[in-house]
């Protein structure tokens, strides 16, 4: 196990950094100034090639609209643990669901991009009690995964040595390409943003542990833990669920998007927006959190203490769907 120093870990702003005992390792999360026990939790997971700092538009967003908000280093990333083992879904779940009890609430609503979706999944998976709702952005159902080699490197990470190799490279070059190369608007970052990504992915041992998540995730998939795994999935969870998409996401189609619809109990909406890429909570930031704010706010059991925003998500085209549609 290592535990590396994080650039992103010293990152100020309007949040705090907090060191949580989880599961048998140290989790980094950042959680919103007014963050507290008597407010609903919202824990954001962040994708591949990212870490917290991804969220840092929602972060002060949901905050001040009366949530406890928390953004979370996965396992393997940023100021969390880098330990050799432990990315398989169940495991990735329990980190999940223990961090919820750590910041001392007994369930959240998971917000999941890309990767972090699919730990959101497991998370229903292993501790559905522990999840309100679940709000996924530009993420994929674990049962419907798109085996591209685009899809958060799912086909190249199986290879040895070549990803940890590719991270390596003119110190994290291929980070920056993959980002903007999943971007319909690039230019939402600066030089000064993508050097952050680059910074933290491109160093030893995190070139090897962020690919813990998709090789886990494959390699596992035929053993006995794979076929318990997509049995609980298969099982389907019945709490709210909100999924937001770019409409030029070149990565994540609508067909595949759309069996979280069909593969969710509960009530379903989904929200598409225009102009917008495999990265929409950076891309158009206004957009995500007015659908996620709008979205808490109707959410049975309490919201925060903020009203949601007025009118229509900017540049979105919102689409309800019922309980197990596609």
């Amino acid at each position: 196990m290592v535990r590396s120093r994080s650039t992103g870990a010293t990152l100020t702003g309007p949040w705090r950094h907090r060191d949580l005992a989880v599961n048998g390792i140290r989790l980094h999360v950042v959680v919103g100034r007014h963050f507290g026990p008597t407010r609903p939790l919202v824990l954001l997971l962040h994708g591949f090639a990212q870490f917290w700092w991804s969220w840092r538009a929602q972060i002060p967003a949901l905050d001040d609209a009366g949530y406890s908000v928390a953004a979370l280093d996965l396992r393997g990333y940023g100021g969390s643990d880098k330990t050799p083992h432990g990315y398989d879904p169940r495991t990735v779940a329990a980190d999940v669901s223990s961090t919820v009890r750590s910041l001392g609430h007994t369930q959240a609503v998971l917000v999941g991009h890309d990767w972090g979706g699919v730990a959101a999944w497991s998370t229903t998976a292993y501790a559905p009690d522990q999840v309100r709702a679940l709000a996924s952005v530009a993420a994929p159902h674990p049962l419907a995964l798109p085996w591209s080699l685009d899809h958060a490197t799912l086909g190249l990470a199986q290879l040895p040595l070549l990803p940890e190799a590719r991270l390596r490279v003119d110190h994290g070059r291929w980070v920056e390409t993959l980002l903007l190369r999943r971007a319909a608007r690039p230019e939402v970052w600066s030089p000064a943003d993508l050097q952050r990504y680059r910074d933290e992915l491109s160093s030893w041992p995190s070139t090897q542990t962020v690919l813990g998540h998709p090789r886990a995730q494959v390699r596992g998939a035929f053993r006995s833990a794979g076929r318990d795994y997509r049995r609980r999935l298969r099982a389907g969870w019945s709490g709210p669920l909100l999924t937001v998409l770019g409409a030029q996401d070149p990565v994540l189609d609508l067909t595949h998007a759309d069996a979280a619809q069909r593969l969710a109990h509960g009530p379903s909406e989904r929200v598409v927006l225009a102009g917008v890429g495999h990265l929409p909570h950076e891309e158009d930031p206004a957009a995500v959190t007015a659908a996620l704010t709008r979205w808490l706010g109707r959410l049975p059991g309490g919201s925060g203490n903020a009203p949601p925003a007025p009118g229509p998500p900017p540049a979105s085209e919102p689409e309800a769907a019922p309980a197990g549609s596609g």
